[in-house]
């Protein structure tokens, strides 16, 4: 609702070319509407998504967000043909784009799909007359562990100075708000580090080391060479910080590439950062729930023919 009435304030700002205000009518009347839509529209999307997530497959405010970032795909499709068209783009640098978007596209599923095994071995245990344990296997550790938050949380907190500023006219005001412009060195060097900070914080809140060496621990597990307890959690927690920074480093160039390519070398580049990571990642979350959909009604169905044979 805030955000609502924030925007309603920037939009009674706005003039078009001519002088006209974007807002004919301003006042208490429009910003209220105009807020209560949003915060009404807000809650709708959210009860869908919802409703997506208990009754369909994947997560349902993810899939929101994936079919509006897609949904612009074509149009952005459309006007690149339109700029080669008419000369204002040369067909080699259109070609040059698309080869480069795949090989982006294809290094972040690479990145996403990739993982730091640590091999974990169980003990041997006799119950009875059976012999349970003594199998091998691996801590699946994800390089890029907080997905795509970090990118969201930098990107709103440089923007929120920025977008208070837009109601501030100063000579020093626009001053700083053309040196933290988005295609700026500055802006992009506080948003990588940010990034960063933020995969490690995350990262931090979402994987406890202490509660996996317990659990390793308690059911026999433990790294060979590696002492069972807080040694084993130490461990873990060394490899994780490593790849967080690795994730980290890959996330920014994900997220700073775009930014780059439109401010240096003008070109036009429709899928930023924080989307392409989006889109690539509710992709792939999709595709394995529903393998694991499949997969599921597979075993069903062998059950259920075991069960029929069994009765006859």
């Amino acid at each position: 609702f805030f955000q609502g009435f924030g925007l309603a304030l920037g939009l009674e700002a706005m003039h078009g070319a001519g002088g006209t205000p974007v807002v004919l009518n301003p006042g208490w009347s429009f910003r209220f509407v105009t807020a209560l839509t949003l915060a009404t529209g807000t809650t709708f999307l959210m009860w869908l998504g919802e409703q997506i997530t208990e009754r369909g497959i994947g997560n349902g405010i993810s899939l929101i967000i994936f079919a509006g970032i897609v949904a612009g795909i074509p149009q952005a499709f459309s006007n690149t043909f339109r700029l080669i068209r008419v000369g204002e783009m040369n067909i080699f640098l259109g070609i040059l784009i698309a080869i480069l978007a795949l090989a982006v596209v294809a290094f972040v599923i690479f990145m996403e799909t990739s993982y730091r095994r640590i091999p974990i071995q169980y003990a041997k245990r006799i119950v009875g007359r059976r012999i349970y344990g003594g199998q091998s296997a691996f801590l699946p550790l994800k390089l890029n562990t907080s997905g795509v938050i970090p990118p969201i949380f930098a990107s709103s907190l440089l923007m929120f100075p920025m977008t208070i500023t837009n109601f501030i006219h100063h000579p020093w005001i626009d001053a700083v708000k053309n040196i933290f412009s988005p295609t700026g060195f500055l802006y992009n060097l506080l948003y990588v580090i940010l990034i960063i900070f933020f995969c490690y914080f995350y990262t931090a809140i979402i994987f406890n080391p202490v509660d996996v060496a317990e659990n390793m621990k308690k059911y026999g597990g433990f790294i060979p060479g590696i002492r069972p307890g807080k040694p084993t959690a130490d461990y873990i927690d060394k490899v994780l910080s490593r790849i967080t920074l690795i994730g980290g480093l890959y996330v920014s160039l994900v997220c700073v590439l775009p930014s780059i390519l439109i401010g240096k070398f003008h070109v036009p580049f429709y899928l930023g950062g924080t989307a392409l990571l989006i889109v690539v990642g509710v992709a792939l979350d999709t595709l394995q729930q529903i393998e694991a959909h499949l997969l599921t009604r597979q075993y069903e169905t062998l059950v259920k023919g075991i069960r029929i044979r069994g009765r006859r």
